[in-house]
């Protein structure tokens, strides 16, 4: 893996709002501070989903911001994207990796304790683990997973391991607290009314 991971990941969400495009989020990310940019859109077709991506990577370039694709690996191979994140249904991070080489970054997501031990064993850069907290961003059919249950997973895996779920400027301290990398963010950016402000509110909780 050739490039540092930060702390901050904003992911682009254009279904739970309406008002800003995936670049315009990307752009209002970077300039509060976000150290990673990850394009989520499980809806639109490829070849916008392409456009979209190069458009982004250039700003991630222009800004030295970590650029990540959600799901699509052949979407990341055409950005040249620096890396993407992998769930369940995707393509497994094995394959991934044969396919972007050992450069690139690549990040599975994990629901329990023995995922991201699967996860690490796959050859993965980072875990992104939850949901920690109820979130309205993606229909959930299970529990939120909790501070304590995180705390253990950050205890039996090497990775970093990025919290995801519910996180925002009241709670981003104790997710902090438990010795995770970083966290993921979607609607305490996207949906705030000041997303800049709200950037920098959670990276000055992260960063201090």
């Amino acid at each position: 893996m050739g490039k540092k991971i930060g702390k901050l990941c904003v992911i682009t969400d254009a279904t739970i709002q309406n008002k800003y495009s995936h670049y315009k989020i990307a752009k209002m990310a970077i300039k509060g501070g976000a150290d990673i940019i990850q394009l989520r859109d499980k809806k639109v077709p490829t070849g916008e989903l392409i456009e979209t991506a190069i458009k982004i990577k250039r700003l991630c370039d222009k800004h030295q911001v970590l650029f990540i694709i959600n799901d699509r690996t052949d979407v990341a191979m055409i950005a040249n994207a620096d890396g993407v994140h992998l769930g369940k249904e995707d393509i497994p991070i094995s394959d991934a990796r044969k396919l972007l080489g050992k450069n690139k970054i690549i990040g599975g997501t994990a629901h329990s304790l023995n995922e991201a031990i699967q996860i690490e064993k796959e050859g993965a850069d980072y875990i992104g683990f939850g949901h920690i907290y109820p979130t309205y961003s993606k229909h959930k059919k299970d529990k939120p997973k909790g501070i304590n249950y995180l705390k253990r997973v950050v205890g039996k895996v090497k990775l970093p391991v990025f919290a995801i779920g519910g996180i925002n400027h009241t709670n981003i301290k104790e997710v902090i607290d438990t010795g995770v990398h970083g966290t993921a963010v979607i609607g305490a950016v996207v949906k705030s009314n000041n997303p800049v402000k709200a950037v920098k509110d959670l990276r000055k909780a992260i960063y201090g």
